[in-house]
């Protein structure tokens, strides 16, 4: 049987059966006047001539469609360049984090580790902490690391160690992993299996859900972030997509359709992985919270 917040009895009746697609209506309207319409207006606003985006009263719909404008951007903004930036950086992160997060998770759910309870409660108390109040001791670790005394500005390392130990995703691959019985873990241990070899064989293709969602937050965290690269990437051909198209944006030369077409094509491909993976992250985040 499936609950909703209301009965298909009253939905019978006509004017609660009105008052729910009215509230139903508003609501849909609302979400998309805040969420799409930007997106829309950032598609439509590369589609129009700079003089028409120039104009006192904007209009909707293009009165001129310029789609070569996307082309335009493509080239003289170097998109490319700083797309193949973003891959790689977002490739690197994601490789990073799943690596230290699945160790660390593993090692709290199932190696039970001596004070592991407040090591956990350690990184949950820093999701508390506004990212902003990070940012100088995170900036003068990375241009001197300690004890190594490294230089990782302008370096994809930058962007990579500081993101590693994500506390969010560590909490969920932990919840998930502990439901994963351990009669399972106990037998392969019995077989002679090490705890690397049942991590490998067993505890991850187990995991395949929450391991796709935490893959997903990681590629799109990184790809969307824009105040961490702009401080740790100041050499410009080292830089992501997004701190290119602020810096082009700065200097005036650059006409307004044309950056609102980067904006658009920097913006397509998390939007795709969203659309696509939505149910993913969904199921993902819901498998570890019922056992069964």
């Amino acid at each position: 049987m499936t609950r909703t917040l209301i009965s298909d009895v009253d939905l019978r009746r006509p004017r609660v059966r009105l008052l729910y697609f009215a509230v139903l209506a508003a609501v849909t309207v609302l979400i998309v006047l805040v969420f799409v319409f930007p997106f829309y207006w950032m598609v439509t606003g590369a589609l129009k001539s700079p003089a028409e985006l120039a104009q006192p009263r904007p209009s909707l719909v293009p009165g001129t469609l310029h789609p070569e404008t996307y082309a335009q951007a493509w080239t003289r903004l170097q998109i490319a360049h700083f797309f193949v930036n973003t891959a790689l950086y977002a490739l690197g992160g994601w490789l990073v984090q799943l690596i230290v997060d699945v160790s660390a998770a593993y090692a709290l759910s199932k190696l039970r580790p001596m004070f592991g309870r407040l090591v956990l409660g350690l990184m949950l108390a820093s999701l508390m902490l506004p990212a902003a109040a990070l940012l100088v001791p995170a900036y003068l670790t990375v241009s001197n690391v300690p004890l190594v005394h490294v230089n990782l500005l302008n370096t994809p390392w930058a962007l990579w160690l500081p993101g590693a130990a994500n506390a969010f995703n560590i909490y969920v691959l932990k919840r998930f992993f502990d439901q994963i019985p351990g009669d399972i873990l106990d037998s392969a241990s019995i077989d002679g299996a090490g705890r690397l070899r049942i991590l490998w064989s067993i505890v991850l293709p187990l995991s395949r859900p929450v391991l796709a969602v935490v893959s997903i937050f990681a590629v799109i965290g990184i790809w969307k972030d824009f105040l961490w690269p702009l401080l740790v990437l100041q050499d410009p051909q080292s830089q992501t997509l997004s701190v290119a198209l602020s810096r082009l944006s700065s200097t005036g030369r650059v006409p307004l359709n044309e950056l609102l077409a980067g904006l658009v094509i920097a913006s397509v491909p998390m939007v795709a992985v969203f659309l696509a993976c939505q149910r993913q992250i969904l199921n993902g985040l819901s498998a570890g919270s019922l056992k069964g």
